[in-house]
């Protein structure tokens, strides 16, 4: 299994535009496996299917990803088209992520949904937009969606792998029935083990099987240096998402904290990884230098 990691969740201040140029420049230039855009309409970032096209056309090698694409809400026979389209850009560097609504409560207007049906909506979102990458012609008569006949070009040689985040029970066992890997977010290297165990008993029970090496998660840093004040609120975040947690167990206070912490992840099992700064950095140079210098070796 090969063991990879990328820049995620990416805080771009009040210049989003150079500060992703900035980004997707340095990550080429230092041979950075991937970089991951938040879906993040109401903050001051990069819409993250404009931000891939982008980075894909300004690159040759450099994976790209979205952390997370919330589906529900998304016209799925626009999303397939988009995705398609980035495919034939940039072969084998996309790679999409789905999760079913945003970790910010404002942005959850922004993609409304019938009540009570997001789970549902989701999972025949997921459907059409598989079918639309992987079938020359599709008819779907579902709950929510309609058509005949709809095709999407060009299609991909080597279809896309759709992943999903979530670790609710309910989600883990969707990645299990629907999906191509798992992302994590927010999780222990335990907690993530056992969504791993719980992902690959779902597979097993809906016929299907999961790549080993198509598990992951997210890991927050603070880089060395990060002053006191800017360290407390990162943490005092991270307890306000999982306040049952020692906040630590959730940011990595250092690059060597970070290099442990994928370690255990790895013996769990995973392989994939989103390192993502937990506040602002002044200089993309500077973090991403101590990035490449300090865990590129942990890659395989």
């Amino acid at each position: 299994m090969s063991v990879r990691i990328g820049i995620g969740s990416i805080p771009f201040g009040d210049a989003p535009g150079p500060a992703l140029a900035e980004l997707v420049d340095v990550c080429e230039a230092l041979r950075i496996d991937s970089i991951w855009l938040p879906d993040q309409a109401s903050e001051n970032g990069i819409d993250p299917l404009v931000g891939m096209a982008y980075a894909a056309g300004r690159t040759t090698r450099l994976k790209v990803g979205t952390g997370v694409l919330v589906l529900p809400g998304r016209n799925p026979m626009l999303v397939a088209a988009q995705l398609a389209s980035l495919a034939a850009l940039a072969p084998r560097r996309i790679l999409p992520v789905f999760g079913l609504r945003s970790a910010s409560p404002a942005e959850r207007t922004l993609f409304p949904v019938p009540a009570g049906q997001r789970a549902a909506l989701f999972d025949e979102a997921l459907l059409v937009v598989r079918r639309l990458l992987t079938e020359p012609s599709v008819t779907h008569h579902g709950r929510f969606f309609q058509f005949e006949g709809a095709a999407i070009a060009p299609l991909s040689a080597r279809p896309l792998d759709l992943w999903l985040a979530g670790k609710a029970p309910a989600g883990l066992a969707r990645v299990g029935r629907f999906g191509d890997g798992w992302l994590g977010s927010f999780v222990t290297p335990e907690e993530a083990g056992a969504c791993r165990r719980a992902i690959e008993e779902a597979a097993a029970a809906a016929g299907r099987e999961i790549e080993d090496d198509h598990y992951g998660t997210n890991i927050a840093v603070l880089p060395p240096g990060t002053p006191d004040a800017v360290r407390d609120i990162a943490l005092q975040r991270a307890a306000e998402r999982r306040p049952e947690l020692d906040p630590r167990l959730l940011v990595a206070d250092g690059w060597a904290v970070a290099r442990e912490r994928i370690r255990q992840f790895v013996d769990v099992g995973l392989t994939k990884f989103v390192v993502r700064p937990a506040t602002a950095v002044g200089s993309w140079r500077g973090f991403l230098d101590g990035f490449a210098a300090e865990l590129a070796g942990v890659q395989t």
